[in-house]
């Protein structure tokens, strides 16, 4: 996926970071010049500090987009979501977190899930990392109530998966 972004950013670094910064949190772009979640406006100063460039790059960052009709496709319709992992403690939910072998690999994922059905347990959310953009991509699966530990021993045995963490 990212990839298919990066190219447009090889020959210019700090918009890079700012790019995939934008990407990976799902802020969209908007004309005239815009970075939003939402309706809300997020000001270019904030992106430039988090990013480590000049907020003018953020602005020459936004400036491509819009004037590249692929990237302003896939700008304009980014949406951030509400990943409920580091709050599910507190809902009374559990989070699973699994490192996989090869996050390209198919399968893996209905692995899991039928692993997790099985047990009678609910997922409530599942959110894969994209593996261009992540070293080491992770599955992290929100279910409802508590994770039993023989769920845990029946998931590191597929094959496909290193690791399995629970929250």
């Amino acid at each position: 996926m990212w990839s298919r972004i990066a190219k447009y950013f090889a020959n210019y670094p700090a918009r890079a970071k700012v790019a995939k910064l934008l990407f990976e949190r799902g802020f969209q772009v908007k004309p005239p010049y815009k970075v939003v979640s939402g309706e809300i406006e997020i000001p270019h100063t904030q992106i430039a500090r988090e990013a480590g460039v000049d907020r003018r790059v953020v602005r020459e960052t936004v400036e491509m987009i819009l004037s590249n009709e692929e990237l302003k496709k896939i700008f304009e319709n980014l949406r951030q979501v509400c990943l409920l992992s580091d709050a599910a403690r507190y809902l009374g939910m559990d989070t699973i977190i699994v490192v996989p072998v090869d996050a390209r690999k198919p399968g893996i994922v209905s692995a899991i899930a039928s692993k997790i059905a099985e047990h009678g347990l609910s997922i409530r959310q599942m959110f894969a990392e994209d593996p261009e953009s992540v070293e080491e991509p992770k599955l992290i699966i929100v279910i409802d109530g508590k994770t039993p530990p023989a769920l845990l021993n029946e998931l590191r045995k597929i094959p496909d998966i290193k690791r399995v963490i629970i929250q």
